[in-house]
């Protein structure tokens, strides 16, 4: 990666619980692990020598057990918890050599967090929990209203901003967690476990919304959790963390393809790949045309019978083929950065999809392209 590209950098960051903290770090220095840390001084190691960068705009997911250290990690972030060695980079400052005044202003304008159990303040609606930072910040209030109107609207909860949290369901209260952090305009968005306490079809909608959220405002994403498919859906990389170590980090398919080490294949081993695997990784690109008259003009050039084209005529396509249009035309359509288990449903009424990219036609996928690629990659998570 660029250095121009790196946001934060986290060098060599451990964390020792406990009274003996120079005589822990000594025997951790000298090979020792957490359990013989513990046993020789009664110490906790959190976090030992964790070391990566993230980039601008990346959404980097950390991920581990209970116990692993990632909200002992995430917590270094806004120096909530201190290091006990290292340091944490962030825009090339060091913030932990920032002193009050600095940390707290970086804490109002540079970071927010959003809680796994929402943090809503119950005496105030949701308008007002959503700009209680700004305010804080001693942002006027009428440019406070407007601020928090606008996040409001982009967390779709436009019309219920005189409720109370009392008033929602849980998934809408961590949506006013969401406009509250999003409100202060912060380029880092600290999230940690932050929808893991939600119902599962409340949790996929928050997942969508903060991958559509992310598309438009390119925030710098740390998201903690202990859900590999969690991960996988949502990160441009993973960290994963076992016992305060870092034990590797990389890209979904890196990070299931590539295990660094014995750990990480059995964590990885149970995932399902239809989230993990995505739709531009199965697609075959074909010939798009605007009319009938240009497609027949074109397959009648083409020897193979498998052939494929694809007619686009504004939010219409028909996928044909030597024998005419599939079955199902005009034929449903998916992103091509769709993971590829939201084709199944489709492929159902559909024996073609016709794929896309930013909306514009690229090529199609059909049933058996996707399985196809499915079981070319089943053995290496076996």
């Amino acid at each position: 990666m660029s250095t121009a590209d790196i946001k934060i950098r986290v060098d060599k960051v451990s964390k020792v619980f406990g009274n003996r903290v120079d005589d822990a770090m000594r025997a951790l220095s000298d090979g020792a692990d957490k359990a013989e840390v513990l046993k020789k001084t009664g110490c906790v190691v959190g976090l030992r020598d964790i070391d990566f960068s993230i980039n601008q705009g990346e959404t980097f997911v950390i991920m581990g057990l209970s116990g692993s250290g990632k909200s002992t990690l995430i917590r270094h972030f806004n120096r909530l918890i201190e290091p006990t060695a290292g340091q944490i980079v962030v825009d090339g400052r060091d913030i932990m050599r920032m002193n009050s005044r600095e940390l707290l202003e970086f804490r109002r304008t540079g970071v927010s967090m959003v809680f796994q159990r929402f943090g809503l303040l119950p005496h105030q609606n949701v308008l007002d929990n959503t700009i209680c930072g700004l305010l804080l910040q001693g942002i006027d209030r009428r440019v406070a209203v407007d601020r928090g109107m606008e996040q409001l609207e982009l967390v779709g909860l436009k019309g219920f901003e005189e409720k109370y949290p009392r008033q929602l369901s849980g998934g809408m209260q961590q949506r006013v967690g969401l406009a509250r952090a999003l409100s202060t305009r912060a380029d880092i968005l600290l999230m940690d476990e932050a929808f893991s306490a939600l119902d599962p079809l409340i949790k996929s909608d928050m997942q969508e919304q903060l991958l559509d959220i992310q598309a438009r405002l390119k925030k710098t994403i740390i998201f903690i959790t202990h859900d590999l498919d969690e991960a996988l859906h949502l990160g441009d990389r993973i960290a994963i963390l076992k016992d305060g170590e870092l034990r590797q980090v990389g890209t979904g398919e890196e990070i299931l393809f590539k295990p660094a080490d014995d750990y990480v294949e059995r964590f990885v081993r149970k995932v399902d790949l239809s989230r993990a695997l995505f739709v531009h990784e199965a697609v075959k690109n074909v010939p798009v045309l605007s009319s009938a008259e240009a497609t027949a003009e074109r397959m009648a050039g083409l020897l193979d019978r498998n052939a494929y084209v694809v007619v686009a005529s504004g939010p219409s396509a028909t996928v044909v083929t030597k024998d005419g249009p599939r079955e199902g035309s005009p034929a449903a359509r998916i992103e091509a950065s769709a993971p590829i288990g939201q084709c199944f449903p489709l492929l159902a009424g559909s024996e073609t999809l016709v794929v896309e990219t930013g909306g514009i036609p690229v090529g199609v996928l059909t049933r058996e392209m996707a399985f196809r690629a499915l079981a070319r990659l089943a053995p290496a998570a076996a």
